[in-house]
């Protein structure tokens, strides 16, 4: 049913963003996608440092 994504896709992809977004726009959009992804990461596999801490302190 879903093919992978080839180049010509990505070409295209890439294109409606600039034409969106503009050139200035978009590395600090990708900042942003790149740092939602790498929380999601952290927050689904369990080792985040806070809830580490937020234990401590109630066991004090």
């Amino acid at each position: 049913m879903f093919r992978q994504i080839g180049t010509g896709e990505i070409i295209l992809i890439v294109a409606v963003l600039l034409l969106f977004f503009g050139s200035r726009k978009l590395p600090d959009l990708a900042r942003a996608i790149g740092k939602s992804a790498r929380e999601l990461r952290k927050g689904l596999s369990g080792d985040d440092e806070d809830q580490d801490q937020d234990n401590a302190d109630v066991a004090d």
